[in-house]
């Protein structure tokens, strides 16, 4: 392994490299995904659904919990239902779900075509009236915190080392929040947000408090929570 390891250092470029290692984990989750579909049956049947989109260590008891990652989730009690990639079809019937709900992980969609996919496909999914509820960074306060000088968000980000070391002055904080290691794609204030589910076709788009039946009080702190329904 180590001589084909030198052998493409070799011969291909950092970017290059870089490309081959992208294609490779697009193809790995792919197959995770694929073979995930075979379970989905379990789920359909029984009642409305309940889908919760990129789970994480957030496991829903009577929900179907979602996620797909190829670094290890730190699990909680259980793992995900559902190892699925969301920026494809969702594997449900029309109609089938009463609420759609994620935390932290519509900003890990691209803008504009994984996101207007995803919100298609909810829409579909959602029954007359359903709910599609999404907690994402508050990146009008983390602005406003550069812009004004207020020190909360630069120091609660370091002390819960949600930034690296490394960001040690207010912008390498700011570039982090937008991108995470490549990771988020896309940031919203309650504006876009509400505009972006508008466009969807969702009605009904309000920003709301933290919900403690819902939400996760280690996410509470610098989120954004907006609901939006299906027309009735």
């Amino acid at each position: 392994m180590g001589l084909i390891r030198e052998f493409v250092k070799a011969r291909l470029s950092d970017g290059s490299r870089r490309a081959v290692r992208t294609l490779v984990d697009e193809l790995r989750l792919q197959r995770i995904h694929r073979r995930s579909l075979r379970d989905v049956h379990r789920y359909l049947g029984h009642g409305e659904l309940k889908l919760h989109l990129g789970c994480g260590a957030n496991y829903k008891p009577g929900w179907v919990n979602i996620d797909i990652s190829l670094v290890k989730i730190p699990v909680g009690p259980r793992h995900p239902d559902l190892w699925l990639d969301l920026r494809e079809d969702l594997p449900f019937p029309d109609g089938s779900a009463s609420v759609i709900y994620s935390e932290h992980f519509f900003e890990h969609l691209d803008y504009p075509r994984e996101v207007k996919h995803l919100l298609r496909e909810a829409m579909r999914v959602l029954e007359p009236g359903g709910l599609f509820s999404v907690g994402v960074p508050d990146t009008a306060y983390a602005l406003e915190s550069y812009v004004y000088g207020n020190e909360e968000f630069f120091r609660v980000t370091r002390e819960r080392k949600w930034h690296p070391a490394w960001c040690r002055t207010r912008m390498h904080q700011i570039n982090y929040h937008f991108r995470q290691d490549g990771e988020h794609k896309w940031q919203y204030d309650f504006e876009t947000l509400a505009q972006v589910l508008a466009d969807a076709g969702f009605v009904d788009v309000a920003q709301r408090p933290f919900d403690p039946s819902l939400d996760s009080e280690y996410r509470r702190w610098g989120t954004l929570y907006a609901d939006a329904r299906k027309p009735g």
